[in-house]
């Protein structure tokens, strides 16, 4: 939990009262390597922070599966727009490693945002942060070479590399596994 509590510093300071409303509002959930934490057509009811491990989230398109995103420790995961409209989710959630995890319900974010302004401005600078994230992603898709996308990922995050499968970054590159090959041996 201080993991938690050391990342949440980052976006804006709490009150004590806070931190022990969140304290008390978070639970741990520990999963192993390839379980689900989201299945397609389920409604996401949680956010989750990652204290340790890695999963990804991928989309299913015509029997294959399109990775689109990882997660690693100190990242906060849900699917997003299931999440917000309490829609049943087109994405899926993967534990790559084993991990541990802690969940808050959206019915208890709600409430802390309703008891605690603080805990709002927070989440809503979290939000701000994926979206740029989001949008980096959309341009370095449109407007890089599959090559530069590999490069950027390994300088933003070089530790992918050695905890995902080279079959899904090269999906999440939006590239087959065969030019993700080429690219790497010619760096």
């Amino acid at each position: 939990m201080e993991q938690l509590f050391s990342h949440l510093r980052k976006y804006h300071p709490l009150s004590a009262e806070a931190q022990t409303a969140i304290q008390n509002c978070f639970s741990q959930v520990i999963l192993s390597k390839n379980e689900f934490l989201l299945t397609e057509g389920k409604i996401c009811r949680h956010l989750y922070f990652m204290e340790q491990g890695a999963l990804r989230g991928f989309y299913n398109l015509d029997g294959k599966e399109i990775t689109y995103w990882f997660a690693f420790e100190g990242d906060f995961v849900t699917s997003f727009h299931s999440f917000t409209t309490q829609q049943p989710a087109v994405e899926n959630i993967q534990l790559l490693e084993g991990s541990v995890l802690w969940a808050i319900s959206k019915e208890t974010l709600m409430d802390l945002f309703n008891r605690f302004h603080e805990i709002e401005r927070l989440v809503r600078i979290a939000y701000e942060r994926y979206y740029v994230r989001l949008e980096e992603r959309f341009v370095n898709a449109q407007f890089r070479t599959a090559a530069e996308r590999y490069e950027q990922l390994i300088q933003q995050t070089p530790h992918i590399i050695e905890r995902i499968p080279l079959g899904q970054i090269a999906s999440y590159l939006g590239i087959s596994q065969e030019t993700l090959s080429r690219i790497r041996s010619r760096l």
